[in-house]
């Protein structure tokens, strides 16, 4: 066997799973974890999370709360800022090299096994390997507590897998509608298929339509719902909590329920949470990973809430630098920031399904804000930075948002990238 410290040719196979786009089903990683001996089942105790904005963040909390009440945690997560490590937390650190490499090579040999008597076996997508991958590490690890965040969905996300001792759903909004329905109603119904009969379930603060889907799935399996702001209070969060913004707190209570409910723990960990890339203070800079209509809203929500920003009395208007993936609804979402900036820097993200910077600059500047197509993002965080307002010292002057690749690129250029590492992996592909 080769070692990842001379060789990462096993991201390289990883990576060409891309190849095989995206398709929804748990027939693929059903099989491949059999011929695991089924790890799914041996990592302990399982925090499964779906929805479409917080769950990482909550995830993130969650895994800080277990570990300071002294419990071995891993986390599954995605997509990654800058390594594919990322997506695969454990004990609060990404995993190292080694380890990725050891289950990388397990589940490859799984797939060529198998593809013998299936062929279609061999076209294992990227999401469904790694989620294999997450299962054979973790169970290596033998942890107590594994939190598992959904890729896409919730009903035929490979995750789904599982066997929860607690589903949590989060906030959901319009996302991926082409794959997961055209009405928040018809995502809740797909995000809700993470329930499972008889085990918990924490529904986040949603609004009245999605909580009756999420009821209606619940009561039907016989799974006892909680609704969190039933259980907790933005009064019963820590005032040492470690992340900015409002969504945040919100995201918070949702956690703290699922600790409520789950009896494993309490709020000691929340000074120790780290999420970068969300709502994260750069010094002049602020970095978030908002790319939808609902992760903007949260975020002009919380400009205005902790500086006013572009209100009377309140911070003048930030200066923004984006860049979008071409699948989101990049005019809404612009058109929900545009209040809180004023002139725009349009950069491309590190990923191919990345608008052009001189086609996001048409659509900012339609959103009636002043754009400047950049050949790079530091050139745009330079110029942002030149030429955002000078009033006051507290609030950040340049907002980096539109891509969570974007944050991590950010976070890189900005030397605030919490693990240091001079590998930059590639985006996942959804297609």
């Amino acid at each position: 066997m080769t070692t990842a410290a001379n060789s990462l040719s096993f991201l390289e196979a990883l990576a060409a799973r891309r190849r095989f786009g995206m398709k929804p089903g748990l027939d693929a990683i059903s099989s491949v974890c059999s011929e695991l001996s089924n790890p799914q089942f041996r990592i302990g105790g399982v925090i499964h999370i779906a929805g479409t904005n917080g769950k990482g963040a909550t995830s993130a909390i969650l895994d800080a709360c277990l570990r300071e009440a002294g419990h071995r945690v891993a986390r599954y997560t995605s997509p990654h800022l800058v390594r594919l490590n990322e997506r695969f937390f454990l004990d609060g650190a990404p995993l190292s090299d080694e380890a990725l490499e050891r289950s990388s090579l397990k589940v490859e040999r799984a797939v060529e096994r198998l593809s013998h008597s299936d062929s279609a076996i061999a076209d294992l997508t990227f999401f469904e390997a790694l989620t294999a991958v997450a299962f054979d590490a973790f169970a290596e690890a033998k942890v107590g507590w594994t939190i598992l965040e959904t890729g896409l969905g919730g009903r035929l996300d490979a995750t789904n897998i599982c066997r929860p001792a607690l589903s949590v759903i989060t906030r959901i909004g319009l996302d991926h509608c082409d794959w997961l329905g055209d009405t928040v109603e018809k995502i809740a119904s797909e995000k809700a298929g993470i329930i499972k009969a008889g085990a918990p379930v924490v529904l986040g603060e949603n609004i009245q339509s999605v909580r009756s889907v999420v009821e209606s799935r619940a009561k039907e399996l016989g799974s006892p719902l909680y609704y969190a702001p039933d259980l907790v209070s933005a009064a019963d969060l820590p005032r040492s909590f470690s992340l900015g913004g409002s969504f945040n707190r919100e995201n918070a209570m949702t956690a703290l329920a699922a600790m409520k409910v789950l009896g494993a723990g309490d709020a000691a960990g929340f000074g120790k949470v780290v999420w970068p890339g969300r709502f994260q203070r750069v010094g002049e800079y602020l970095v978030d990973g908002a790319h939808n209509p609902p992760a903007a809203t949260a975020l002009v929500r919380a400009l205005r809430d902790e500086w006013r920003v572009g209100m009377d009395g309140g911070a003048e208007r930030m200066a923004l630098v984006c860049g979008f993936c071409g699948d989101k609804d990049v005019e809404e979402t612009l058109r929900i920031l545009a209040p809180c900036c004023a002139k725009g820097y349009a950069v491309r993200t590190n990923n191919p399904r990345s608008l052009a910077p001189d086609a996001l600059a048409e659509k900012m500047r339609a959103s009636g804000l002043e754009a400047t197509p950049c050949d790079s993002l530091g050139d745009a965080l330079s110029a942002a930075s030149a030429g955002a307002s000078a009033k006051g010292s507290v609030p950040p002057r340049v907002l980096v948002c539109g891509s969570l690749f974007l944050a991590g690129e950010a976070l890189v250029e900005l030397g605030a990238y919490p693990w240091p590492s001079s590998r930059f992996d590639p985006s996942e592909r959804l297609r």
